[in-house]
């Protein structure tokens, strides 16, 4: 399970460290695909696969089916850390996720996500407000 809250910088080649912590469970290759909320979204194999199923199980007669679809596979690529534990982030996927310098790598029990530090403090910002709100609507156990 992937958690926590990592800052590393993107350097101009477009390289990123990943945790240690998070790459073994990556695996030797991975999917790094674009995200919602504008950021990316790294799925080690199996779970790219399962995700994969689901997606191919959605009905293809519904447009906005059709859209996610084309959104999310046509921006995944299947990539592998080098030597330095860092990750090379394609041109099309750091504009997405608007990746310049800092960046915020965090866990999200099944896939890591990674951020702009800008973006990923105004939506941590916007959604702590909400925290216990959405946390009543959409928790049904005592955390």
């Amino acid at each position: 399970m992937f958690m926590g809250e990592f800052h590393h910088n993107i350097d101009e080649k477009g390289r990123m460290i990943i945790p240690a912590r998070f790459r073994e469970e990556l695996g030797e290759q991975f999917v790094v695909t674009r995200g919602l909320d504008n950021c990316l979204f790294v799925y080690p194999k199996e779970e790219w696969k399962v995700l994969e199923q689901k997606l191919k199980a959605l009905p293809f007669t519904r447009s906005d089916a059709r859209a996610f679809t084309r959104f999310f596979f046509s921006g995944a690529v299947e990539t592998e850390l080098d030597k330095q534990g860092r990750v090379n982030i394609p041109p099309t996927l750091r504009k997405h996720g608007k990746l310049e310098k800092e960046c915020v790598v965090i866990g999200v029990s099944n896939r890591v996500e990674i951020w702009s530090r800008e973006m990923w403090e105004s939506y941590y910002e916007e959604s702590s407000e909400s925290f216990n709100e959405i946390a009543e609507k959409i928790v049904d156990f005592d955390l």
